[in-house]
């Protein structure tokens, strides 16, 4: 089987999956230290969100009319 370059040239395609070459470090992060980061994320996110709804409460109900 042979495949056609842009410009105009042909080359042979391989017939075999090649070695890939080993790898020096992790391909990915531990799923572990992944999913303790996304839910302290979480937590901090609501945290936020609930002081600020906290916030807005206080400010209404202080409100001079």
């Amino acid at each position: 089987m042979s495949e056609l370059l842009p410009d105009g040239r042909v080359f042979d395609m391989p017939t075999h999956r090649t070695a890939r070459p080993p790898r020096s470090t992790p391909a990915r992060t531990p799923v572990r230290l992944t999913g303790r980061a996304v839910t302290l994320g979480l937590t901090l996110a609501v945290l936020a969100g609930l002081g600020w709804v906290a916030g807005m409460i206080y400010t209404l109900i202080a409100w001079p009319l």
